[in-house]
């Protein structure tokens, strides 16, 4: 009974403590950015088992369906009656395209990867899209910067060791889900000149949906008796993280926020250790700090 009364009143302490941190958006913004990547961890260490029995495209078509579904409860909480319309459909698509390409290639690596492996590389992205923002959007990058980017793929060629020991071939998936995701972002904020985040939301969701639909058809692998409940996790978890990303940007500034998109990694090693027994080697972790230092470093001068 004194157990359940201390859990209960733990619970209302730190319901309150939540709610009075709502006061200073910084604050309020971290916790919910660390709940965001902790649901993320959870709905990609479900993913990584999950496409060891389905096709990845089945599992995509799934996690944008309940995309699709959110950004119907999204569009109406925020009043947007015309989130179906777009200003500029040439963009839109693109960005949808390369979500879904961003999204394949990431989740494939799960299956043939650690979690801590695929996430680390992954984490690249942040940094391409600085690349990127030179080479497309003709942003200045000082010499410093340039020398963060070079630190960051070197960290890459660590974890992969190409030369050292036996190439690792599937290294290249979590390294092009990378690449797409950075243009991704890159096109995302070329189609926010036009569009609000709503139609965006809809439109990842609508594309993904058709896209994916097509590809499980042909690449079609029989359901199991389990699968709807790998759905119905997936979806929770899915919906879960972008409510709280939300949530969380539209209270505190992204410069705030984004080294903190790098724990994602921690919890990717903690669910590959606990789960799946994925012991990261020394090359990973020395090669983790360099490429999350190189953009964390990245970030706070991008954003001085």
């Amino acid at each position: 009974m004194q157990i359940k009364i201390l859990k209960k009143t733990s619970i209302i302490i730190f319901s309150k403590s939540l709610m009075n941190n709502k006061s200073n958006p910084y604050t309020y913004g971290i916790i919910l950015i660390l709940l965001t990547y902790l649901s993320f961890g959870i709905l990609d260490t479900i993913q990584k088992t999950a496409v060891q029995y389905h096709s990845v495209f089945v599992l995509l078509f799934v996690k944008y369906t309940f995309c699709l579904i959110f950004s119907f409860f999204i569009s109406k909480k925020n009043n947007v009656k015309d989130y179906y319309l777009s200003n500029n459909y040439k963009i839109q698509i693109t960005r949808c395209i390369l979500s879904v390409c961003e999204a394949c290639f990431f989740v494939l690596s799960f299956r043939y990867l650690a979690l801590a492996d695929a996430h680390t590389i992954g984490s690249l992205s942040p940094v391409l899209v600085v690349f990127f923002s030179y080479l497309i959007l003709k942003e200045k990058i000082n010499l410093a910067t340039w020398v963060a980017i070079g630190i960051s793929f070197f960290g890459v060629l660590l974890i992969m060791r190409p030369g050292l020991t036996i190439f690792n071939p599937y290294l290249v998936f979590p390294l092009l889900a990378a690449f797409f995701y950075s243009l991704f972002q890159i096109a995302t904020r070329l189609n926010a000149h036009y569009d609000d985040n709503e139609t965006m939301l809809f439109y990842n969701g609508l594309i993904g949906v058709i896209i994916t639909l097509i590809l499980s058809i042909f690449f079609w692998q029989p359901l199991h008796s389990f699968s709807f409940i790998f759905f119905i996790f997936l979806g929770f978890f899915f919906c879960m993280g972008l409510f709280l990303q939300i949530k969380a940007l539209s209270i505190t500034p992204v410069s705030v926020l984004a080294p903190y998109n790098y724990t994602i990694i921690v919890w990717a090693i903690f669910f590959g250790l606990v789960v799946y027994k994925e012991i990261p080697d020394i090359f990973t972790i020395i090669g983790a700090i360099i490429i999350i230092s190189s953009g964390v470093f990245i970030f706070r001068y991008s954003y001085k």
